[in-house]
């Protein structure tokens, strides 16, 4: 997973992803990887249009 995430990170390609939120929600976003640390990956959220931090363990 984090290959794919470094990757669309470095080419700037959107990445298509199924997220589960904190409260069990479950969505899918498109999103524009920013940055990638410490188990999050901080990115443009295109559904919510601004940046979003994301859980990697969260990506379903």
């Amino acid at each position: 997973m984090k290959y794919i995430i470094r990757k669309h990170m470095d080419e700037k390609v959107p990445l298509e992803i199924i997220y589960l939120s904190e409260n069990g929600k479950i969505t899918q976003r498109r999103i524009e990887v920013l940055e990638v640390y410490s188990g999050y990956i901080r990115a443009f959220c295109f559904l919510r249009r601004t940046k979003r931090t994301f859980k990697i363990e969260n990506i379903l």
